[in-house]
């Protein structure tokens, strides 16, 4: 008897290793099958099965992978992100081809599940379609009313300065960090144009929300990012760093909705203050009308996305900005020297100096380049297969626009390494912008926040430089180490900001 039970034992423990063994051979036969590369595709690596090139790409410098790949692969090439595939684009020409003269075929978002999850498929940023052509036509038209881009958002801006100035000052030419500062201040700009009001730097609120929208932003690129993307049902019940990410975004969320609560209080319909009553406006006028997508969850959905565009990328670039300035003294002197005789010290700068600063206007703009601050933009999708470099790309196929390998082009930047204003001058010393430099990206998709980004760039460098000459602490060298998030931003340092 016991012979026969030892016997069945082993048949039954062969047969469900015979069993495990067909299932894991025949997962992988429809892994291979169904995520080939299909035919006339971009090339790119081997690809591992269910987890395709997640570890081909070093997830702390993922632009600098994408575009060592090129070299290898060329400007068109594809990985295999979990079960998605993915066409990295790289080079000026190529990226002109796609966005541009291609720009109504690949200008939607894909319906990535971790954006999903945190934007429930509303906004502007990470939207496609109708959503997101009503709710863009909707922001850009709004804002510019209280002069999105314009002159009369000056005072807004020239206003936040001076409180931002006088928390410089407070440290009298000691080494602080400015990173909460300038996030603060920029921060601000948004909320005075969205909320109709700004807050004190030492409110508690403000400061919570600001410390959570950049955690969020920082894990959106990060290895967790990619394995909820392609595991989304098995993610969505695990614990770890990816829960983190929703939990501080819904924080934002409820500052917002706080916000939106009090607007509503004292809400009168022919009273447009800001965008928030703009948006509610747009909600009782649209109410009933088909295929509008106004709504009060869309209306939080897109003050977060405005926060996205005009904050994050501007007080990550001005802290490169104090970096760079620190690292070439010379080169801050002699955009002093310039503010000095065009401005001079009595008076705030305008955007209207811009054309009497030449060189002033170079620096910030190198300053952008080498910053790099959005290296891989934002993903588009193909709307219908489209041919690029003689490769056929199929519909619904995610694309990676790689800014990195414009912005550090050889063949378009003569020292494409080099902190080197004299990329934006010319023979003359007159400011010229190459047609390569595109921080914001380019064609259809366009960062609805550049108009405000470059306004406050402009005018917050500007007078920094009118007022503080920026150094290292004693005995430290400029670090350009960086961490990456959605941005490209500089560790944490500190400055001293000596008054002129």
């Amino acid at each position: 008897m016991d012979l026969i039970s030892s016997i069945t034992g082993s048949y039954l423990s062969l047969d469900v290793k015979s069993l495990l063994l067909f299932t894991v051979i025949f997962i992988l036969t429809i892994d291979y099958i169904k995520s080939r590369r299909p035919a006339s595709f971009p090339p790119g690596p081997w690809a591992l099965p269910i987890l395709g090139n997640t570890f081909n790409v070093d997830h702390k410098k993922t632009h600098e992978s994408m575009t060592q790949m090129a070299r290898k692969y060329g400007d068109v090439y594809s990985l295999r992100m979990g079960k998605h595939w993915v066409v990295v684009l790289n080079g000026f020409e190529v990226l002109k081809e796609a966005l541009v003269n291609q720009g109504d075929s690949v200008a939607d978002r894909p319906a990535l599940p971790l954006v999903m999850d945190l934007t429930k498929g509303l906004g502007v940023i990470f939207t496609s379609g109708d959503m997101w052509k009503q709710q863009r036509r909707f922001a850009l038209s709004t804002l510019k009313q209280f002069g999105f881009g314009k002159k009369s958002l000056e005072p807004v801006i020239l206003d936040e300065l001076i409180h931002c100035s006088k928390d410089f000052l407070h440290f009298k030419g000691k080494p602080f960090n400015p990173h909460i500062i300038l996030n603060n201040a920029v921060s601000n700009i948004i909320c005075s144009l969205v909320f109709g009001h700004r807050f004190e730097y030492s409110d508690e609120r403000f400061r919570k929300m600001i410390i959570c929208f950049e955690k969020g932003l920082q894990g959106l690129t990060s290895i967790w990012a990619e394995f909820y993307n392609s595991f989304p049902l098995l993610l969505r019940h695990l614990p770890g760093p990816h829960q983190t990410f929703l939990q501080v975004f819904n924080a934002v969320k409820v500052f917002i909705r706080e916000e939106l609560e009090e607007h509503k209080q004292n809400w009168d319909p022919a009273d447009g203050r800001d965008y928030i009553d703009c948006y509610l406006n747009e909600i009782q006028t649209s109410k009933g009308q088909a295929g509008s997508t106004f709504d009060e969850e869309n209306l939080v959905a897109c003050v977060l996305d405005l926060f996205v565009a005009g904050s994050e990328t501007t007080s990550t670039t001005l802290r490169w900005a104090f970096l760079y300035m620190a690292k070439y003294p010379e080169i801050q002197a002699k955009v002093q020297e310039e503010i000095d005789r065009v401005i001079g010290q009595s008076r705030q700068p305008s955007t209207e100096d811009r054309v009497n600063l030449p060189f002033t206007e170079a620096v910030l703009h190198e300053i952008q380049r080498m910053g790099n601050i959005v290296p891989l933009s934002l993903p588009h999708e193909t709307i219908k297969d489209i041919q690029l470099r003689g490769y056929t790309i199929p519909k619904g196929v995610l694309i990676i626009p790689n800014l990195t390998s414009v912005l550090y082009d050889e063949n378009e930047w003569e020292t494409p390494f080099t902190f080197n204003p004299r990329h934006f001058l010319n023979e003359e010393g007159k400011f010229v912008r190459p047609a390569a430099f595109i921080p914001f990206s380019t064609g259809k998709r366009l960062c609805l926040g550049e108009n405000l980004a470059k306004m406050e760039l402009f005018l917050f460098f500007t007078s920094f430089l009118q007022h503080f000459t920026f150094c290292m602490p004693a005995g430290v060298e400029p670090v350009f180490d960086y961490h990456l998030g959605v941005t490209l931003a500089p560790r944490q340092y500190e400055i001293c900001a000596t008054p002129r």
